[in-house]
């Protein structure tokens, strides 16, 4: 295999989750440049990532989903397999923050950030093997976990239990599902210009705290994480399982 065409993703189908904004946006434009088709899922609508896409002349298939609905996010593999086709790679990006003071956390809270960033993980991923296996195709998976999947944080407490899930299932994929075919992996984001980061980025204080911990000197931007993702999904990262890379400026070394 060429060099070139180990980081090659063109006729390979990718599903990414929470593709509608942010680091899965980031995500979906990487894939689209190195060729793949993505199916898009989001509950919001997909519209500007239609936009984007369509400016690279790349393929991109929008699907509305509520990964917060249990059923939905069980039949959801199948249901895109069977509107889109089959699948050659599943990226597990979608999640959300709830912020308060642990000794103040509501139930709602910490079920809701479950759901949607451990739970919807693991059912799909398994959604995703079992159709591979059914199917006897190799496939990739790429979880979104965090700078929490090692680090306690503050204020996050929900979202620091489902990124050590992440983190946790990642392995346990990786070391039942490497021998039968699928590449399990996870990427580890840092501090990422998103919403999701928006009121870090908004307290003067708290982002000069981070950016002075930062070797890199900036927030990182979606792309940072996108590639990473298409690295993860190509042919070049065939002997990579069960690795949680970060991508965080230095943070995790400093």
């Amino acid at each position: 295999m060429s060099n070139l065409a180990a980081f090659d993703l063109s006729g390979r189908r990718i599903a990414v989750t929470g593709a509608g904004t942010g680091i899965g946006q980031g995500i979906t434009m990487s894939l689209v440049r190195a060729g793949a088709e993505v199916v898009g899922i989001d509950l919001m609508a997909l519209d500007e990532t239609v936009e984007l896409v369509g400016k690279q002349g790349g393929a991109f298939k929008p699907f509305n989903a509520n990964l917060m609905d249990r059923a939905t996010t069980r039949a959801l593999i199948d249901t895109l397999t069977q509107t889109f086709g089959a699948l050659d790679g599943l990226c597990n990006n979608a999640g959300i923050i709830r912020r308060e003071d642990s000794e103040n956390f509501t139930e709602k809270d910490w079920d809701e950030v479950l759901e949607i960033n451990l739970s919807s993980v693991f059912m799909l991923s398994q959604g995703f093997a079992r159709r591979a296996f059914a199917e006897n195709r190799r496939g990739k998976i790429v979880n979104t976990a965090s700078l929490l999947s090692f680090q306690g944080g503050i204020r996050v407490p929900s979202y620091t239990a489902s990124k050590h899930g992440v983190a946790g299932l990642t392995k346990i994929f990786a070391n039942e599902w490497a021998a039968k075919g699928i590449n399990v992996n996870a990427i580890a984001p840092g501090y990422i210009a998103t919403n999701n980061t928006a009121a870090l980025r908004a307290d003067a204080r708290r982002s000069a705290e981070i950016l002075g911990r930062i070797p890199a000197g900036r927030w990182g931007e979606a792309s940072d994480i996108g590639d990473t993702a298409a690295f993860l999904i190509a042919p070049a990262s065939d002997y990579i399982h069960g690795a949680i890379i970060p991508v965080d400026g230095g943070w995790l070394a400093r």
